[in-house]
């Protein structure tokens, strides 16, 4: 009878684990639609492109070597599917007995779950660096971004032995529960690298400071890109829990989902209150970026504040992603779907807010853990990106830029019938 209970135990756990990665990978889709929604329509099937093959290049990338880096084990994850009946009832045996603690699960699904985020990171590269970027160099970097540079950080956070021997959570107390830093703020970070060097799109910002607004070509488009990402969010910070077959995680996932969706809400409505006092109206992609934010900064802990208190963190981030978006432009930093403000400084703020609901969680432990994760991320990801630079280049030509990538990237055009012969 207790042999039967753990084989459900395990096969609920695994199931669970695997249904948030597929949620997850949906994410995927959410980023295609945001982006594509936000840029031009002469640069739509070439945004298409890249969401497309960066999640093929992650899940090869991750599973040749970016695994292995960041939680240790065989390259090629050798064995990863195997499983030993025995020893996996003689270990939920001990924990019963409290000789061990954890989750146990298949390995399969655990890598599976941690692939999707290494494809979420490289995501969020994507929208930061439309319309005036070569595809084939944003895809170069892709392989290393997620082949080595994420796994590496990754390894120092989540990884139960960090590569040097630093660990940010035994040395510092650092949590970051699902991913505020260890994926959005890096995600956020590396983008930041490549629009240092890629430089502004052309006519963004004029010679006396000017700053013009380059609208989107689809904003049903970008809408339905948020709620996608929404609802795949609660796999994000849900699945981190990394377990639901008891009562105790159980209720865990449900306050996680709960507060989740409790600061997408605040994040929204900071951001849209904020824009009507600005603007005087009521700004869509600021809105969405809102939800976005919020839900970002929920990330780091989602399962330590109250559903009101989640709000609270919600309304702070989309005020913050409004002021963010509005100086980067002031900086002359071209964003064009606001990714580095919503990950980035969304990001940060998620991270330090943790150590008011979090016990055992300092601001200086988080502070320090942020400051590893942008140092190692921007750093070699700006020189990763010069080198390509000066290899390949980065950056279409001006020609090319006024004409679409579309067309020069991919030979064709997502909205044909709309063009001009």
């Amino acid at each position: 009878m207790e042999e039967n209970i753990y084989h459900l135990q395990y096969a609920m756990d695994t199931f669970y684990f695997l249904i948030c990665g597929a949620l997850v990978m949906w994410m995927a889709a959410g980023f295609a639609m945001l982006e594509s929604g936000l840029v031009r329509a002469k640069n739509t099937t070439e945004i298409l492109t890249k969401n497309v093959v960066l999640y093929a290049t992650s899940t090869i990338m991750y599973l040749a070597c970016g695994y292995a880096i960041m939680y240790g084990g065989n390259f090629f994850l050798s064995g990863i599917g195997e499983v030993d009946v025995g020893e996996t009832l003689k270990s939920f045996a001990e924990r019963e007995e409290g000789f061990t603690g954890g989750s146990i699960y298949s390995g399969a699904s655990d890598f599976f779950f941690q692939v999707v985020f290494a494809a979420t990171c490289m995501s969020i590269v994507s929208g930061a660096v439309a319309e005036r970027m070569k595809l084939w160099a944003f895809l170069l970097f892709s392989l290393v971004m997620v082949g080595f540079i994420y796994p590496m950080e990754g390894s120092w956070t989540w990884g139960a032995e960090g590569v040097f021997g630093l660990n940010l959570d035994d040395q510092f107390g650092f949590k970051d529960f699902a991913g505020s830093g260890i994926v959005h703020f890096a995600g956020a970070s590396a983008a930041l690298a490549g629009v240092l060097l890629l430089g502004a799109r052309k006519g963004k910002y004029g010679p006396n400071g000017e700053i013009n607004a380059i609208t989107g070509a689809n904003l049903p488009l970008a809408t339905l890109g948020t709620l996608i990402l929404w609802f795949g969010w609660f796999g994000f910070n849900g699945g981190s829990v990394l377990k639901l077959g008891d009562i105790a995680n159980a209720n865990s996932v449900a306050m996680v989902f709960l507060n989740t969706n409790a600061a997408a809400a605040g994040g929204l409505i900071g951001a849209l209150i904020v824009a009507r006092i600005l603007f005087g109206k009521a700004d869509l992609t600021m809105i969405l970026n809102g939800a976005l934010a919020g839900l970002v900064a929920i990330t780091a802990s989602p399962d330590t504040p109250s559903a009101f208190g989640s709000v609270a963190i919600g309304v702070v981030a989309g005020v913050i992603v409004v002021f963010s978006i509005l100086g980067l432009d002031k900086l002359r930093i071209d964003d064009p779907v606001g990714a580095i403000s919503v990950h980035g400084a969304a990001g940060l703020f998620g991270l330090l807010v943790v150590p008011f609901t979090a016990e055992g969680t300092s601001f200086l432990g988080q502070l320090t853990g942020a400051a590893v994760i942008f140092g190692w991320v921007f750093g070699v990801s700006l020189l990763v990106w010069f080198v390509i630079k000066l290899v390949m280049g980065i950056r279409v030509s001006e020609e090319e830029e006024f004409e679409g990538v579309d067309l020069v990237e991919c030979g064709m055009e997502a909205y044909p019938e709309f063009t001009n012969k």
